[in-house]
């Protein structure tokens, strides 16, 4: 397993704002799967991640072999970007890890109930010491990413969803406004290949952090091909508890 700190997140360098980008992403992951010497890998994101994993299954001879987008689709409205910008643009330094703790408290308020466990573990991930004070584990100037054109209602990636062939499971937050119900029906109407779930008690995002949440992804990765397949086509939807 491989869990990737893209340019500006975690303990990746950070970049002159202006490089902060799809193109740039998209061809550090290529030169990563490079270096890795892997043909072939299965993709579970989540927003950005999301977004990032239909962009490589939208390539030539892509390496992925099943995605998992969570709650994020082909079109964000420019509501639900403004709303993760302004969560992205947080203070760029804390006094305590107590204030860590109470910023990403209502920066992730929708991601539903998350085990305290899970939690602490959030908290010290997401953030970085620096001499006596916190700062959050990323370069504040990556929300660029979700500044929209002016006068734009959104950004659309309908042009790489419909180079997208492989075997595909769209996680929605019940309450999420940043993947609305009405992309994701769209979605399935564009994709033979793929299949919603609504995850109850959460916005943006389902955590994963959950029992169901992991059986849910884990059942998906681990279907035999055909299976997967044949279930994906007749696009069923299941409520997943909680729990």
């Amino acid at each position: 397993m491989v869990c990737v700190d893209v340019a500006g997140r975690g303990t990746s360098d950070w970049l002159p704002a202006p490089l902060y980008g799809f193109p740039q992403f998209l061809s550090d992951l290529n030169a990563l799967l490079a270096h890795l010497r892997v043909r072939e890998v299965d993709w579970v994101g989540t927003s950005m991640g999301g977004l990032l994993g239909m962009l490589l299954a939208a390539q030539r001879n892509s390496p992925v072999r099943r995605l998992v987008m969570n709650d994020v689709g082909a079109f964000l409205p420019t509501p639900a970007l403004q709303t993760i910008g302004r969560n992205l643009l947080g203070p760029t330094s804390f006094p305590t890890l107590a204030a860590i703790d109470a910023h990403l408290k209502r920066t992730h308020k929708e991601w539903g109930r998350i085990p305290p466990e899970q939690w602490r573990a959030l908290v010290r991930h997401g953030s970085r010491k620096t001499g006596n004070e916190y700062r959050l584990h990323y370069d504040p100037a990556i929300a660029r990413l979700v500044q929209p054109m002016p006068l734009s209602p959104g950004i659309f990636f309908w042009d790489a969803w419909q180079k997208v062939t492989c075997p595909t499971l769209l996680l929605r937050g019940e309450t999420s406004h940043v993947f609305p119900r009405t992309v994701a029906d769209t979605m399935l109407l564009r994709h033979d290949n793929a299949r919603l779930e609504e995850i109850p008690g959460c916005g943006h995002a389902p955590s994963l952090m959950l029992p169901g949440h992991v059986d849910l992804v884990a059942e998906f990765l681990d279907a035999p091909a055909a299976s997967a397949t044949k279930r994906a086509a007749i696009t069923r939807r299941k409520r997943v508890e909680n729990g």
